[in-house]
């Protein structure tokens, strides 16, 4: 039997079970199905209607199988709405194979629980404690809450604070990286404040660097820093993942995005680039970002075809790179 990421040996995790890797087909690597403020299921004023839900969010995954995707991630982790019968419905009704994740942050999303009360002042969780909440999810599936486990998680997501990373956060990063080592699932890091120092925390604790993602690398001060080229020559995953998004000072346009692709590919690093819009199905206590699903291959992809990207490399970059990387190891 050959050792490859196409054999039938290999698998991903999905909601309804390990899948083929070759299987996957195009794949969104980064987005978010039901995202659920803490909390806001509980205001007065919002209403979750899960027959409701499952209409939106199988209309939205069908018409991304009709544009060639098969394969979404949630990278939403624990708590922000994850709902993983929802999720199996959607996936038996679609035929799109969903990836769920465990994980969670940054610090401010966390709440009191994950901080040890018995010290003054409180100190964070550690590492190894994070690991073993989030190894479980990975191997014996994620929690239901109050009833049971289901599918197992195929990604570990965590996120630093946007100002600069906390204790906690790092515990966090350290807690993932040990995660992916010892299960096998990939880790997806969405940076704070300095995406290679951030990075260079979970490759401390000796993970491969193509086992990570670094997400939100179309960030304005991410690009003028040149983080997507020093995150692809490190070795790690580069994520260009809010695509669509056009009216936010904070990222670069498409265009701009369409270049950094382009560059990196010049660089040697098509192997290293994932494309994704971050976009968020439905969303409870939070300003929504309705990007369809299928707006990389079927909008994003094109323009790049457009300034002179191969279709090798198109395809690459939409099945064979979010392949490698989902493939459990």
């Amino acid at each position: 039997m050959t050792d490859t990421t196409t054999s039938t040996s290999k698998t991903v995790n999905t909601v309804l079970g390990p899948v083929p890797a070759h299987e996957l087909g195009v794949v969104a690597v980064h987005e978010a199905l039901l995202s659920v403020v803490p909390g806001a299921e509980y205001a007065y004023d919002i209403t979750i209607d899960r027959a409701e839900i499952f209409e939106i969010l199988a209309q939205k995954l069908t018409d991304f199988r009709e544009h060639g995707g098969k394969t979404i991630v949630d990278s939403t982790g624990m708590f922000h709405g994850r709902d993983l019968k929802l999720y199996e419905a959607l996936s038996r009704s679609t035929g799109v194979h969903i990836v769920a994740s465990t994980g969670m942050g940054p610090e401010e999303m966390l709440g009191g629980y994950f901080l040890t009360p018995q010290t003054n002042p409180p100190t964070p969780w550690p590492a190894e404690k994070f690991a073993g909440l989030f190894a479980q999810e990975a191997t014996e599936g994620m929690v239901v809450p109050r009833l049971e486990r289901r599918g197992a998680a195929g990604m570990v997501t965590v996120t630093a604070t946007r100002d600069g990373m906390t204790a906690t956060d790092e515990s966090l990063f350290r807690g993932a990286a040990r995660t992916a080592l010892a299960t096998g699932i990939p880790a997806s890091i969405r940076f704070g404040k300095d995406a290679l120092v951030e990075l260079e925390i979970v490759l401390d604790e000796k993970l491969p660097a193509d086992r990570v993602l670094v997400g939100g690398l179309d960030r304005r001060d991410a690009v003028a820093a040149g983080a997507p080229l020093k995150v692809a020559e490190r070795g790690a995953y580069v994520a260009l993942d809010h695509i669509g998004l056009e009216d936010d000072d904070a990222y670069v346009n498409d265009r701009e995005r369409a270049t950094l692709v382009l560059d990196l590919v010049k660089a040697g690093h098509g192997g290293r680039i994932l494309l994704s819009s971050n976009a968020i199905g439905v969303a409870k206590g939070q300003l929504g970002h309705d990007v369809a699903y299928s707006y990389v291959a079927s909008t994003f992809i094109p323009l790049l075809k457009s300034l002179g990207l191969s279709d090798a490399d198109a395809r690459r970059i939409l099945v064979d790179n979010p392949r490698d990387l989902l493939t459990v190891r």
